[in-house]
Formats: structure tokens, sequence, C-alpha cells
């Protein structure tokens, strides 16, 4: 087993990571974009050998870094043994071209590895699909640089998915496969469509936020089920839904892919199929690493995020996961500073009773009194009373089934048209045994 990892260990590509600051970023907040991209490399398999930092205002639009600073690079690459250069900024065709012709080693920008990611953790058809259809796109306007550099490639972090064989081909034919590509999402985006039509009677929930905030795991907790969950980036790229039971409700819970800085906007539209599951949610989990470097800037990350995808005037909750493992003192400024949040520990168990009790109340706030009148013949609309609504009693009388409970406003809106055209009830009635 020893021998096993020194030889994976061994087998890594040797990165080295490279990041500007100045302007809008300071020094500090550069150092922090630095560590995750090393652990994004760390994810796609490379050992990040070391780490260049550059102060200018803007990158210079030839080799990102300037003429002086891609020398300082060569020298490095050849007393390193470097492998790969990992940009933490994305690159243009002609910035990655003339750095790779200066240090004669393979680029890769913060794009590039996030989608190299990806394509290593796709699994399903959907996931792989997307993943391949986002990458082409990114290919397309650097098609050029990788025909110069077919010669030297050797596969490693960076060549994953589409890359090899696509390198091969014109634009042409590229774009011909992204029509493809396009096409066969369409056709699943249609098939998890109707896969949703069918839950929509009961209340959604989709969990969200910055990547390894820990979703994954508190769905197994919450759930009692067993979602792939590692402590890793990007370990969820698929929707996993769950059915989630409440003392009063049952909810189908989601988990979806995480966030990041920076995130790929091809990735985005790519992935709208498996994101549809945050946009029709009635309800956003966002959950937080509560032990993260900048806590602030995840939040901000997230919720701009799911600005991009249209939920503005979805209900949220803002829930601060691992605390077991934060100092007390930290975990007081927490809840000063967000005290509508609530705080709690996926993996030990902590707080779950009260986010299912919060979740719970989030629910009760779009329900309502009903009194349904419905004929003994039609008893399977009183059958499906049962599985959508709260039912506090039922009492027969003559050839009626009285229902009295709760109900959610969207639902009562479809009791009310299937009773509609039942014989003999308008909808009128209805209501007016429904209460307002």
């Amino acid at each position: 087993m020893l021998e096993e990892t020194r030889t994976n260990q061994l087998e890594k590509e040797r990165a080295l990571l490279i990041g500007i600051y100045g302007g809008d970023t300071l020094r500090e907040q550069a150092e922090e974009y630095i560590d995750e991209l090393e652990m994004l490399a760390l994810t796609a398999g490379a050992q990040t050998v070391d780490k260049v930092l550059q102060n200018r205002m803007h990158p210079d639009p030839a080799s990102y870094i300037g003429k002086g600073k891609l020398r300082e690079l060569k020298m490095l690459v050849d007393e390193l043994g470097i492998d790969v250069l990992i940009f933490d900024d994305d690159l243009s065709p002609t910035q990655i071209r003339n750095v790779e012709k200066e240090t004669q080693s393979k680029v890769l920008d913060r794009s590039g590895l996030i989608l190299d990611i990806f394509a290593s953790r796709a699994k399903t058809s959907a996931a792989k699909t997307q993943v391949e259809l986002a990458q082409l796109q990114y290919l397309l306007p650097r098609l050029t640089r990788f025909w110069t550099h077919l010669s030297r490639q050797k596969g490693g972090i960076g060549t994953k998915g589409p890359g090899e064989t696509q390198i091969e081909t014109d634009r042409r034919l590229i774009g011909r496969r992204i029509a493809v590509l396009k096409e066969k999402l369409e056709k699943l985006d249609r098939q998890r469509t109707t896969q949703r039509k069918g839950r929509k009677e009961m209340t959604r929930a989709a969990l969200v936020g910055y990547t390894n905030a820990g979703k994954s795991t508190l769905m197994n907790t919450l759930t009692e089920t067993e979602v792939l969950a590692e402590n890793r980036l990007f370990a969820t790229l698929d929707s996993t839904v769950r059915r989630l039971e409440l003392d009063s409700h049952n909810v189908l819970l989601s988990d979806t892919v995480g966030f990041i800085r920076k995130l790929p906007h091809n990735l985005i539209e790519s992935f709208k199929s498996t994101l549809d599951e945050v946009r029709e949610a009635d309800i956003l989990l966002h959950v937080v690493d509560a032990t993260a470097p900048s806590v602030e800037e995840y939040i901000e990350v997230v919720d701009q995020t799911l600005k991009e995808l249209g939920t503005e005037g979805k209900k949220k909750l803002l829930i601060f996961n691992k605390i077991d493992a934060l100092p007390p003192e930290d975990l007081s400024r927490m809840k000063r500073v967000w005290p509508e949040a609530l705080f709690v520990s996926a993996e030990r168990g902590i707080g779950l009773s009260k986010l299912k009790d919060r979740v719970e109340e989030l629910i009760e706030e779009d329900y309502i009194d009903f009194e349904f009148k419905i004929p003994l013949t039609h008893y399977k609309i009183a059958s499906h009373l049962h599985d959508i609504a709260v039912v506090e009693d039922e009492s027969f009388e003559d050839d009626e089934v009285i229902i009295q409970g709760t109900i959610a406003r969207k639902d009562r809106k479809k009791l009310e048209e299937m009773l509609k055209r039942v014989n003999g009830i308008s909808t009128d009635e209805s209501r007016q045994s429904s209460g307002n």
C-alpha cells in the first residue's frame, strides 16, 4: 500500500501556480485565490511545487505576466522540473501560445483546470455530455494553440475528455460535434422536465453552496441515505434527489453541483438542465463552510450565481455547516453577524432538528386552511388530497366525504380545477367550501 502511494506521488505532474494582485485585488486575497487553485490542482491530480504572485495593475496582453517575469518563469521551470503552468485567471490564446513558446511547458488557465476536473468526475451520460460541450466551446477559440502544442502533448491534467481527439479536427467538425451535443442535452432536458412534472405536487428544496461546503454530507444525514460525499472539490456533478420526511410534510431534497469563484460561463450554460433543480425549487438551503477563510466572499459568489440562474424571490435559508470545527469565539461572532442563519454540523448531527423545524415553518407559510366536499363516486380525488395536504379531519355525509386540513396555495388551485370537472360541483362552490 505504501509503495502504491509512492508510485502515485511520483506519477503526479509537477505544477507551478501563477497569479497577480493589485488594483481591486489585495495580496491577501490573491494568496487565498492561489491556495484554492492549489486545491483544484490537487483534485485534478497535480502536485504544486511552487507558487508565483506578481504585483501588477493589469495582466499583460501578450503573456499575462510580462517579459521579465516570463523569463523568471522559464528559469523556475528548468530549475524545478515543472510539467505544467497553471494560471489563476483565464488566458487568451495569444497569452497561452507565448507562455508555452517561452517556457516549453504545458499551460492551463483556471477555466481549463476546472473543466478538466469536471471531465474526470463526470460519471453519468448527462454529466459527460455537459462537460464535453463546455470543453469544446472552451477549446474552439484556442484551437490554433493546440495545433502547435500537439507534438509535445503527453497527457496528464488538462487533457481529459474530448481533448486529444478533438485537437486533431478542424473548427467545422468541432462545430458539428457541439450541435450534436446540444441536441442530446435538449433531449435529456426534456426527460428531466418530464421527471420533474411528476414531483411538482411535493415541496422541493435544493441544497446550494460553494464547493466542498458539506452539502452531500448534510443530505445523507437528513435523509438517512448514501449520496457520494468526499472532502474534495466538485464531488457532486449530477443532481441527486431524495425524500426528506418531516413531522407534517414530505420534501424532495436535491443536492446540486457546488459553485466556485470564476466558474466558467460555458460550464454554467452546459449544466443548465442540472441546475434546473435549483431554479424550480420552492426553498433554497444555502450551505456555507463555517471554517472557510473567506466566508463572506463565498456567500457572495453563491448569491451571484443564484442571481444568474434567476432565483430571485425564492425562500432561502442560510446554513453554516462544520461548526464542530469552529472555535467558540468565532461561532459567537458569526451568530451576531448572521442572526437569522442556522448553525449545524452535518457530520455530528448538531442543529439538524432546528433546521428541519425551520424548513417546516417555511412550508407552513404557504399553507392555508381548506374544507372540500367530494362525491364518493370520485374518492380518488380524496385519496389524492391525502397525498398532497395535511388532513386534520375527514367525515362522511350522504354521498359525500368532507375533508378539512391545510394545503399549499399552489395545490389548492389544482384541486379546485379537479373539482370543477366533477359533476355537480362548480369552481365557486369549491372555493366557498375551501375558505379564502
